[in-house]
């Protein structure tokens, strides 16, 4: 897909989750690193773990690749899943990694984070897409 075909779509059929991007965006303040990446526009951000809404992908500074396209695969899931993003992948990806007893369970089975679906399947895409490697 083109970018500029990825752009009508977020713009569309991914509008819920461009608009919480936007806003993102905003909030990030202007004099942050940013930078294209494929159809996304990444941003740079205090935080030490990513985020990606629509077009728009959040991610520390110094940003290792790997968690980059890891964040890509997470806006094709994006465009695959339109309005429904929002519910299916962002709120169980937030809660997956902002739970203290989820982050202590992880820890106590030595569970991979990308080992939910969430995680898993924008891995997938990303590799597929980018053809470079992802998160493990």
């Amino acid at each position: 897909m083109n970018v500029r075909m990825a752009r009508l779509l977020h713009a569309t059929w991914g509008l819920p989750q461009t608009i919480a991007g936007a806003g993102v965006l905003l909030a990030a303040g202007r004099h942050r690193k940013r930078y294209p990446f494929r159809s996304a526009i990444v941003t740079e951000w205090k935080l030490s773990r990513g985020l990606s809404l629509g077009p728009f992908i959040f991610v520390p500074r110094h940003c290792p690749r790997r968690l980059l396209v890891h964040e890509y695969g997470h806006t094709v899931q994006a465009l695959i899943l339109g309005p429904l993003y929002l519910p299916l992948i962002v709120i169980p990806s937030l809660v997956w990694a902002g739970t203290p007893a989820l982050e202590r369970r992880r820890r106590r089975r030595g569970m991979s984070y990308y080992a939910f679906y969430t995680e898993r399947w924008a891995n997938h895409l990303a590799e597929r897409v980018c053809h470079e490697r992802s998160m493990r």
